[in-house]
């Protein structure tokens, strides 16, 4: 019964709160007047709030963790580990590196679409490295270990980008990239990750029975049929192309992937499967709920989403990490 109502239900919260996001703010707005920007019957000032604001920053916070979730949920179900997540096979990282190198050599100042291009490309370089090894391994334990060293690699790159920063301004500029944020997106911000979103989630949706089949272990799966190589390739492909698009949209945040997942698994029977969809909506959800926190929270400075959702998915990570150990003891 709970499984039925899932889906619908958490697509009515997530709308729900995308509303309640174009409600509340560093100034509120009555439920009539948002209405009324909405069917266009408002005055300019508050279409331009509703339309231009608050609208195209909850979708990009709702896009970013549906992305963010479905990744996760898959990769969870490919690797058989609750502590995967997109960041796990560094295309998070590598994403980011891309991000703050052009960051970095200043080519954003010759057109402000860079950034979220090399964002994607960054994602689509770590993701071709992975595809291709997975064509070269029958170890899921290397896939892991491969994604490990990069997203390392990628870090330490970052660090040393910041650690030669030419000035001030290009470091606040890539410590602000990857702490993460959707202030200040648009719609054409939003068209410009969508395709990647939307066609690495249609890739992680097209294998989602092999997610299933997984969960009798390898030798099992395959002797039903099942092409491990090609499952891997394409769950890989899919988490990579949504990430990016994530990342090209909001910057690196972390957590949100791993903790939607696992919270969605006991209502799906622990079928890989059954948990994308929902871990999509749920991760959506929670960072659209981080970001309205964030923006009506008094302070002197924003704080950024991803530092939200870090303090709010770090706890839940070793919670998770300390039940996982509970239950091999």
């Amino acid at each position: 019964m709970v499984d039925r109502w899932l889906t619908p239900g958490l697509c009515a919260l997530s709308v729900l709160a995308i509303f309640a996001a174009c409600l509340l703010g560093s100034t509120a707005m009555p439920i009539e007047r948002v209405f009324q920007a909405f069917i266009g019957g408002a005055d300019e000032a508050d279409r331009l709030v509703v339309w231009t604001i608050r609208l195209p920053r909850a979708l990009a916070a709702f896009l970013t963790g549906a992305a963010l979730g479905i990744s996760g949920a898959a990769l969870q179900g490919l690797l058989r580990n609750p502590l995967a997540e997109p960041g796990v096979l560094g295309v998070s990282a590598s994403a980011s590196l891309t991000a703050t190198s052009a960051l970095y050599f200043g080519l954003v100042a010759f057109n402000p679409w860079v950034l979220p291009f090399a964002a994607i490309t960054g994602a689509l370089i770590a993701t071709a490295l992975l595809a291709f090894a997975a064509t070269r391994t029958q170890s899921v334990v290397t896939l892991i270990l491969i994604g490990v060293g990069l997203s390392s690699f990628s870090g330490a790159l970052m660090s040393l980008l910041m650690n030669l920063a030419p000035n001030p301004f290009s470091l606040a500029d890539m410590i602000n990239w990857m702490l993460g944020s959707v202030a200040n997106r648009s719609f054409d911000e939003i068209g410009l990750a969508l395709p990647f979103i939307g066609g690495g989630v249609a890739l992680l949706l097209a294998t989602r029975r092999g997610l299933s089949a997984l969960t009798l272990g390898e030798e099992a799966a395959s002797g039903v049929g099942l092409n491990l190589q090609h499952q891997r390739i394409w769950t890989v492909l899919g988490a990579g192309l949504a990430t990016g698009g994530s990342v090209a949209l909001a910057g690196a945040i972390g957590f949100v992937g791993i903790v939607a997942p696992h919270v969605i698994r006991p209502f799906v029977k622990h079928d890989p499967a059954r948990s994308l969809v929902p871990s999509a909506l749920l991760a959506g959800l929670i960072l659209v709920i981080a970001d309205i926190f964030v923006r009506i929270l008094p302070s002197t400075n924003e704080l950024k989403l991803g530092v939200v959702a870090a303090l709010i998915g770090a706890p839940a990570f070793v919670w998770i990490a300390m039940q996982r150990r509970a239950g091999h003891d």
